[in-house]
């Protein structure tokens, strides 16, 4: 059973109040007084938000780098003074050896020295 059909006027009322609910809640309303300072204020802090989450990301990254840069400029002179120190132990291997030729050398012409005398 469909409620209009209760009594003839009720349908009719019920979309004429409706109808007038509609009206007055399309009705155009000034915006409540500091509604405009408040939404600005908003979008103001967002974006004071958004720029320091900005500086904080940009901050990071030139960390980052730093320390990457540090790494390499930290690995790169240890591995030169690897090498430094590899080129004079091979200094004083060829030092050592020249030694013992020498020491040869003179012990030959020593002994040369005492059979020909």
């Amino acid at each position: 059973m469909d409620d209009c059909e209760r009594e003839p006027g009720d349908c009719e009322r019920e979309l004429d109040d409706f109808a007038g609910e509609l009206y007055s809640a399309m009705q155009r309303r000034p915006a409540p007084p500091g509604l405009k300072r408040k939404v600005m204020g908003r979008r103001a802090a967002a974006h004071r938000r958004q720029v320091r989450a900005l500086w904080m990301e940009r901050i990071a990254a030139s960390l980052i780098l730093a320390a990457a840069a540090g790494g390499a400029a930290l690995w790169h002179h240890e591995a030169e003074q690897r090498r430094g120190e590899e080129a004079k132990q091979k200094v004083f291997t060829a030092l050592r050896i020249a030694d013992r030729a020498l020491e040869q050398m003179n012990a030959q012409l020593a002994e040369h020295n005492r059979d020909s005398q």
